[in-house]
């Protein structure tokens, strides 16, 4: 469950978007829809929702996103390339005018030298061109790391909508 702080940071996105005729789409990973689930528990979010893809493992990434092979076996999932990927591939699937992404490690394993628990890749990008990606490690168990990682992304969504 996500906090109500979180909830209303979706509900204020929406209607930030909505204003500006602006629709969106996420991919996701390690947070597994949560943020297609923040967003669309607000009544009215078919309004500016147009696609949530949770594309879990590597091979989802490069057969929904069209992340390259190369990308993920030399950078790793969790990784500023494949999270810029992430979102510019919803974007080209989707044809919305934002989409948002995120690849981490949300624990409580998978942690790797130089990668560990906590760290999550959030990107952002718009039909314009311009994309960004954040690079933040999370303290706390799964849940925390996971429900920083909604409330960063849309956060970042609202910056570059």
């Amino acid at each position: 469950m996500l906090p109500p702080e979180t909830l209303e940071q979706a509900r204020a996105l929406l209607e930030f978007l909505e204003t500006r005729g602006a629709t969106l789409a996420t991919a996701e990973s390690c947070t597994g829809g949560l943020i297609a689930a923040a967003l669309t528990a607000i009544p009215g979010s078919s309004a500016v929702v147009t696609h949530g893809f949770v594309t879990y493992s590597n091979e989802a990434k490069r057969d929904v996103l069209g992340v390259p092979w190369g990308v993920l076996e030399g950078y790793g999932a969790v990784s500023e390339s494949v999270a810029r990927r992430m979102a510019e591939g919803a974007l080209r699937r989707s044809g919305a005018r934002l989409a948002v992404s995120c690849t981490g490690i949300a624990g409580p394993g998978g942690a790797t030298p130089g990668k560990p628990v906590g760290l999550v890749f959030i990107g952002a990008a718009r039909a314009d061109g311009e994309t960004r990606v954040l690079r933040r490690v999370f303290p706390g168990g799964r849940d925390s790391v996971r429900a920083a990682t909604v409330a960063e992304a849309l956060g970042l969504a609202r910056a570059l909508g």
